[in-house]
């Protein structure tokens, strides 16, 4: 999933375009999506002031019990309660997507930023993203974890090596539009350095197109982390995530159907929610 470098601007940003561009996050689907997210974090982050029990305590003679008073979401196969271990699951959900997708953001455009100004090494990067994206992403998954093993550092390694090619490659284009602009020719002409225009007229108006790919990325890792936990490939039991969950809740369909509902509602929650803000960062560049 990417984004394309059409909302760049041909003319210098001023700070008033990125107040616009920002007030789209402050009304309407963007500010649905600032608060879907926001409640996801928050109750990832207060899951040891929410969550009613710990998330490896056990209930002997409470397996695959139903929601009740005690247990809102009921139990799992060993006597968890879901809810807390829902809650926790959250915790690496939002270290995940919230680390590994800005670092393979950070290093694709900076990998890109470098490559620019030599000819020989932007051939190597650009094959090499090549190479990566050839490959699915449960491809690259598989294929690492057989390296190193499951886990959460192999969930964030998998998702930042995904994402270096995609904002990669948007940061070149953008790059090179920006670089042709009148006026980036104009600062050139009064004798600006290359660095001072990277900085001033370059990086700005690479940003734009960036964010919104950003917040899409997000979604994306967390499909990524719930489709390595579901396979095993991810966070190690224990310890809950949101994929694990489903996993194990669609395992138990038949004995307690309501199980998958909890970590499913997150999940589907914290998509929605960046999807949205990425489409009103999207609106928001196109008045412009």
């Amino acid at each position: 999933m990417s984004v394309t470098a059409s909302t760049t601007s041909s003319v210098a940003p001023t700070g008033s375009d990125r107040q616009n561009r920002w007030s789209a996050l402050r009304s309407g689907r963007g500010l649905v999506g600032v608060v879907l997210v926001a409640v996801v974090v928050l109750a990832g982050v207060l899951a040891p002031l929410l969550a009613p029990f710990a998330p490896d305590q056990q209930f002997p003679g409470a397996t695959l019990q139903a929601p009740d008073g005690t247990h809102l979401l009921g139990t799992d196969s060993v006597g968890r309660d879901i809810l807390s271990r829902t809650l926790y699951g959250i915790r690496i959900d939002l270290i995940v997507v919230f680390l590994a997708v800005p670092a393979g953001a950070v290093l694709g455009s900076l990998l890109v930023l470098a490559a620019t100004r030599f000819d020989w090494l932007d051939t190597a990067l650009q094959r090499s993203f090549d190479l990566i994206l050839a490959f699915p992403t449960i491809v690259l998954a598989i294929a690492l974890t057989m390296v190193v093993g499951p886990g959460v550092w192999t969930i964030g390694a998998v998702i930042v090596l995904a994402e270096v090619p995609v904002f990669g490659r948007l940061t070149r284009t953008s790059v090179l539009t920006v670089r042709q602009a009148p006026f980036v020719e104009a600062a050139r002409v009064v004798g600006a350095d290359e660095g001072w225009i990277l900085r001033r007229h370059v990086l700005p108006n690479c940003l734009e197109p960036l964010t919104v790919q950003l917040a899409l990325a997000m979604s994306v890792g967390v499909f990524i982390e719930g489709a390595m936990s579901f396979l095993g490939l991810g966070v190690i039991p224990p310890a809950p995530s949101l994929g694990s969950l489903i996993k194990e809740g669609t395992q138990n369909a038949y004995h307690s159907p309501l199980f998958v509902v909890g970590p499913l509602t997150v999940v589907v929650i914290l998509v929605l929610g960046l999807l949205l803000i990425s489409q009103a960062l999207a609106a928001g560049s196109r008045r412009r």
